[in-house]
């Protein structure tokens, strides 16, 4: 073994006149979790309306028989999403960043208004939003028509990973929370 050297007199107060006044650190550790923010490309004007189709396109192909059937209860994930999410998503563990209320539109105007709704809550990085919906009309005899309707959209749309009806609180059987995927 070495023996340990030891600092003579002369060259500690060297040290210290060289390094000066020492001032103790509170906090020493490096924050990893601090990320740059990623650069926003903007879209260009043929993929915005590329994208606009594509909705549209999933959007517009109902059948009449989409509009009749429903039951009481709304539920769905997409393929790979575990059982535990729709769960959580149905006890209200998430918290709801944004919603609409498609009462009183038309089922064009509602699909209009939800193709928006869900393209601006992406761009703003929300992850759980509410989509009201309503029942549908008890003295009309005709069927609801929008919530048939925005359970075939949601389920067709890309970004939703789960949609289920929501508590009784936020609305019942006459809204959902949808959770989105998240913009890469």
């Amino acid at each position: 073994m070495s023996a340990k050297k030891t600092v003579s007199d002369d060259d500690s107060a060297l040290f210290r006149d060289a390094v000066g006044d020492v001032k103790s650190v509170q906090n020493d550790r490096i924050d990893l979790h601090h990320q740059k923010p990623k650069p926003k490309i903007p879209a260009t004007p043929s993929k915005t309306a590329d994208d606009r189709s594509v909705m549209e396109a999933l959007l517009d192909d109902l059948s009449e028989n989409d509009l009749l059937e429903t039951g009481d209860h709304l539920a769905y994930t997409a393929d790979g999403v575990q059982r535990s999410v729709l769960r959580k998503l149905r006890s209200g563990r998430y918290s709801l960043q944004a919603e609409i209320d498609l009462h009183g539109h038309t089922v064009e105007q509602a699909r209009l208004a939800l193709s928006e709704f869900l393209k601006s809550s992406r761009e703003r990085r929300h992850l759980c939003v509410r989509i009201i919906h309503g029942k549908g009309r008890k003295q009309s005899l005709q069927a609801p028509r929008l919530k048939p309707a925005v359970n075939q959209w949601l389920q067709r749309n890309k970004a939703v990973i789960a949609f289920c009806s929501a508590r009784s609180c936020d609305g019942g059987t006459g809204a959902v929370y949808v959770l989105l995927r998240k913009l890469t």
